[in-house]
């Protein structure tokens, strides 16, 4: 890391703004979760128009309100939602890689379609020292992120990444058909499992066959949906391992879908785990607007994902 220089500094930080790479991995049993991005195809996007490859570190901007100063002149990528992100006041181009100069500015407003955007850089990604293995930066864990400490950013941070052998060309634009609309009703993939048969048959219509909401009460670890009260015949359960996308439901019938910052065990009975697209899809979701769970099958859940990553290798 040698070359790595100053590209931004902050000048805004906004109410979270989070450096992920793909996640930390093989450390669950120590009780430490995986951190990464909550929308990997929006991340992932976002690092292919700069020419990264899979897992460099993205810069995850939840809600806006971020300003950066640009440092060096370079090339970036943001993708996701539309936070009404401009450069030097005007409107940058989403999902399209595109050159910056120093002395610009890069704002993010507020959200105009979707919660989270990425905004990636040449060169590998932005630089900080792997924590566990990984750059992920999970603020309630206190790992990962510029610091190592697991702090978002703040004002006067400096972000730098390595230079480039040979800047990526600008212009480099996502595919229509990958860009969604994050105002859409989303349907999430559900892979039935864990406690499901436990759940009392009207429950289980209900649950693939409602609108549910989603709740103020959402984060990075975790969003919760409001409906109808879904009725388990479980008492008491042994805590056990939770996965990304598990689908718990607590004594108030209100599933709550736990996503990257999860706590690592759970005891409440599950209904099944969402696809990591899916959690994705959840996490643009603004409170207030409506999901629908869908049954998938395993093969399909794999087939899917496997699609996914072969686009990015």
């Amino acid at each position: 890391m040698s070359d790595v220089k100053t590209r931004f500094e902050v000048r805004r930080a906004g109410p979270l703004a989070l450096l992920q790479d793909a996640g930390r991995f093989g450390v669950r049993r120590l009780g430490v979760t995986q951190g990464g991005p909550a929308d990997p195809h929006a991340w992932a996007w976002a690092n292919r128009l700069v020419g990264n490859a899979w897992g460099a570190t993205a810069l995850e901007v939840t809600m806006g309100g971020l300003e950066l100063d640009v440092a060096r002149e370079t090339v970036i990528a943001v993708c996701g939602a539309d936070l009404g992100v401009t450069l030097e006041g005007h409107s940058l181009p989403l999902w399209e890689s595109v050159r910056v100069r120093a002395g610009q500015r890069l704002a993010f407003a507020q959200p105009v379609n979707g919660l989270r955007a990425y905004l990636a850089v040449a060169g590998g990604g932005f630089a900080a020292e792997p924590v566990l293995g990984s750059t992920a930066c999970v603020p309630r864990e206190g790992v990962g992120g510029l610091d190592g400490l697991g702090h978002k950013l703040e004002e006067g941070d400096c972000l730098g990444a390595e230079t480039p052998t040979g800047m990526p060309d600008t212009g480099r634009r996502a595919p229509d058909d990958v860009r969604p609309d994050y105002a859409t009703t989303p349907r999430l993939a559900l892979l039935p499992g864990a406690q499901i048969a436990e759940f009392e048959g009207r429950s289980l219509y209900q649950a693939f066959n409602t609108a549910w909401r989603v709740d103020e009460r959402a984060d990075r670890m975790g969003v919760r949906l409001r409906g109808p009260q879904l009725r388990c015949r479980l008492g008491g359960m042994v805590s056990e391992g939770i996965g990304l996308g598990a689908v718990q439901v607590p004594p108030d019938g209100q599933p709550i879908a736990l996503l990257n910052d999860r706590q690592t065990i759970g005891g409440y009975p599950r209904l099944g785990a969402l696809t990591p697209l899916a959690c994705g899809r959840l996490a643009q979701c603004l409170p207030g607007q409506d999901v629908h769970l869908v049954a998938t099958s395993r093969e399909r859940a794999h087939n899917e994902h496997r699609r996914f990553r072969a686009g990015f290798r």
